[in-house]
């Protein structure tokens, strides 16, 4: 006997019963009611048509008027049949309310135009349960369902929400109860090879019955299930085989609510109110287990008559729980109050506004069917009652957990709250109440195919599987991934990565500094080579009336030393950190000094040159190369580098750049010439020089004097054009501050290399030989 069912039909009887007594409700209209139990998808749908074609009964009121056809279905409580008469009866334009069938396919209001419901459609509660397995961070599930309209049309709402929340399926599988055997056994063994520990069961409490004793049947455990409001909140669930396996299952069921006065009217019920229903009679017998009608069941004691319900405790009597009983309470009065209306005729309350009043005594369904579309009332617990555009109630829902509570029944304790109509983030709500997790486990489950991707890492999706399953590899230099990013994301210019890639530290800046090794070193050489000229400075000074000295102008030798000591200082200006003022500073110092002391090699040649032929017969030519023209030649000579250098610095000036090409994760700070063509152009007037000068002192290397000075300005000249032709290669080659460093050390190895091949023999002579430093051994030959 189905108790449930049962309960339903005495509910509707109660509402009915309350507004016929009540005097603001269809005054001078009593409601009545025609109950069918037959089972089964053929036998309702006749039963439905039984409705339509209008069954006459004699009344011994003549003053009652009984319309030949209803004016409203309500039912039935499975969608399945539901789906089956609502089109039939929809062409005859009856209203049909059901308090159970959830279909999300019974919305169509093309397909079935006439249906409404108290509970709300399965698209609201399929995307409930999808929140809800994205809220507990399940993202790798198994679905079920039952074969039928219901089962289909709930769990593909559900995978197609699931999905938009990131929400993968392993597996989806349908079956019935009256499937043969090996259905049951496949999905069973579906179910233990798979690797989700969460399963979504949009079914029936018969095929949850059968699938949870064929599982303990086979010790399969902890599982967290996932119910739809068809068996979450079912009562027969704990007299199941296996029910232990359902222990911990959540699921959405609608709220629960009060009927004043239901659970005393139930406890009344008795056979005699009810002398031809069969229903009655077979309630009774099966709640105190005696026979009302010896004839027809005669194994049975014959019952006394003094039964009561008023101490029995059973599903029937309890009112606790009542969630769909209040959905038959709710739609008893919805079609009351289209009734109401309609007879009131209120301006109003109308359903169309220029709809005429419709006559009492023959009211049609269709009348009905209109004002149903603009029911709006509050119940006595205050939840409001309405229809949308598709026939649909509000979607408000209770999250359940099955507990076993210490009277050893599985009951669902409420522990959350759904509402579609508020917004998104707000829609669903957890409560204080402690959650029993499927298995007994004290902490949420976890199911997920791919375990969540830690910092530093990315996704890269496996092949053939879904989305919710990949492997986390580290993300590539330059990037990073954190614990709000997914993909991998690029640090920003200035940044690079960190060795665990999940943060964007500053990049590493490099230049030549003054604390480094390479620095250092070429800081020393620097200040040596200074140091080095200042002594021969000073042993020239201090020996300068020699003869040696005076040989060949020694205010040339002065001026000489002093653009070497220029150029071994301007090498200083290219270590530490590049500004503005040091870039601009740094190339103009080198190419103004080296054409300075290139201009008084080229000088000091051209004396040496000019001397000899002076000592010809008849040659009178120092006379237009005297001390004068030399200081003009040299000031000419470093006069074209410097207007070569204002050009630069006026068009395009050297400037400080920061290279974030050559290394990813190392910021060079150099000094970009501004144009290649100011930079080449002070290299090439310092090469044009310097090729001037040694073809000069190449064609006087072999003057006759005893110290000819010619061979040392070709040997130093060699040097320096064989450091500046090495210099362009290894330039351009050298990576970041090396460049730099070349660069100083072409500056100092050319200039060593003239301190040492111009000077050095000079300084042994005056200070180791003094005995040819006489005008005598200069001029022996």
């Amino acid at each position: 006997f189905n108790f449930r069912e049962f309960k339903f039909a005495q509910a509707m009887i109660f509402a009915i019963n309350e507004i016929n007594r009540n005097p603001e409700m269809l005054p001078n209209v009593k409601l009545g009611y025609k109950i069918y139990g037959n089972c089964g998808t053929m036998d309702i749908l006749r039963a439905a048509l039984a409705l339509m074609s209008g069954l006459k009964e004699e009344f011994s009121d003549e003053n009652c008027t009984k319309p030949e056809t209803v004016q409203a279905i309500l039912g039935h409580s499975g969608s399945r049949p539901t789906i089956a008469f609502a089109r039939v009866v929809g062409r005859f334009q009856t209203p049909v309310i059901s308090h159970f069938a959830t279909c999300a396919c019974l919305s169509n209001r093309k397909e079935y135009p006439t249906f409404f419901r108290t509970i709300p459609s399965d698209y609201y509660q399929s995307r409930a349960l999808a929140k809800l397995v994205r809220h507990f961070g399940w993202t790798w599930v198994g679905a079920l369902a039952v074969d039928n309209e219901y089962g289909f049309n709930g769990i593909a709402a559900f995978i197609q929400t699931a999905q938009e929340y990131g929400v993968c399926v392993e597996y989806s599988e349908a079956f019935s109860s009256s499937d043969p055997p090996e259905t049951l056994q496949r999905i069973t063994q579906i179910i233990k090879l798979s690797t989700s520990k969460v399963i979504v069961a949009f079914m029936s409490h018969r095929e949850i019955k059968l699938l949870s004793a064929a599982l303990y049947k086979q010790n399969v455990t902890g599982l967290q299930w996932i119910g739809s409001d068809a068996w979450i909140t079912d009562h027969s669930l704990t007299d199941s085989e296996g029910h232990s396996i359902l222990v911990g299952s959540l699921g959405f069921t609608v709220t629960r609510a009060e009927i004043p006065g239901l659970g005393e009217y139930l406890r009344q019920l008795h056979p005699s109110q009810f002398p031809e229903s069969q229903f009655v009679r077979d309630f009774w017998e099966d709640v105190f287990d005696c026979s009302l009608n010896q004839t027809t069941n005669p194994q049975k004691q014959p019952c006394s008559g003094f039964e009561s319900l008023q101490n029995v405790e059973s599903k029937f009597t309890d009112v606790s729980e009542l969630r769909f009983t209040n959905n038959v309470y709710k739609s008893v009065y919805a079609v009351a109050h289209a009734l109401d209306n309609l007879i009131k005729c209120d301006e109003g309350k109308r359903a169309y506004p220029n709809m005429s009043c419709a006559d009492v005594r023959h009211i049609q369904p269709w009348q009905v069917l209109h004002y149903l579309d603009t029911v709006n009332f509050t119940t006595g617990e205050g939840e409001r009652v309405y229809f949308d555009e598709n026939g649909d109630s509000p979607a408000r829902y209770e999250l359940v957990n099955l507990q076993i509570t210490n009277r050893g029944n599985m009951e669902g304790k409420t522990v959350g709250i759904y509402d579609a109509s508020l917004p998104d983030s707000h829609q669903f709500i957890m409560n204080s109440i402690p959650v029993v997790w499927g298995n007994g486990l004290a902490e949420v489950p976890v199911s997920v195919c791919s375990e969540k991707c830690l910092p530093g890492t990315h996704k890269v999706l496996q092949k053939g599987k879904p989305v919710c399953c990949y492997d986390c590899i580290p993300c590539p230099a330059g990037e990073i991934t954190n614990l709000t990013s997914i993909l991998c994301l690029k640090c920003p210019p200035e940044f690079w990565s960190n060795k665990r890639r999940d943060a964007c530290i500053p990049k590493a800046v490099e230049f030549l500094a003054y604390n480094e090794i390479l620095g250092t070193l070429l800081a020393l050489f620097s200040l040596l080579g200074v140091f080095l000229t200042l002594i021969t400075t000073l042993v020239f000074y201090c020996h300068r009336e020699t003869p040696l000295v005076r040989a060949n102008n020694s205010e040339l030798s002065f001026l000489l030393l002093f653009s070497l000591t220029l150029c071994f200082l301007c090498s200083l200006t290219f270590i530490g950190r590049p500004s503005e003022w040091s870039c601009m500073l740094r190339h103009t110092a080198f190419g103004i000094t080296f054409a300075l002391c290139i201009s008084c090699v080229l000088g000091k040649t051209i004396v040496v040159l000019m001397a000899f032929k002076a000592t010809l017969p008849g040659s009178n030519v120092m006379k237009w190369f005297g001390p004068t023209q030399q200081r003009l030649s040299v000031l000419a000579f470093s006069l074209v580098q410097v207007l070569i250098c204002i050009l630069w610095l006026t068009i395009t000036p050297p400037f400080p750049l920061m290279n974030m090409v050559l290394f990813k994760d190392t910021i060079i700070l150099q000094c970009d010439f501004g144009t290649a063509i100011g930079y080449c152009a002070v290299l090439g007037y310092i090469g044009f020089l310097a090729v001037l000068c040694f073809i000069i002192a190449f064609l006087a290397r072999k003057l006759p004097d005893n110290f000819n000075e010619a061979k040392f300005i070709t040997f130093s000249m060699l040097i320096f054009c064989a450091v500046w032709v090495t210099f362009i290669p290894a330039y351009v080659s050298s990576p970041g501050k090396f460049t730099v460093a070349v660069e100083i050390f072409a500056i100092l190895a050319s200039s060593y290399g003239l301190l040492f091949c111009i000077f050095l023999p000079k300084c042994f002579i005056i200070l180791f030989r003094p005995e040819q430093n006489t005008k005598k051994h200069i001029m022996g030959k």
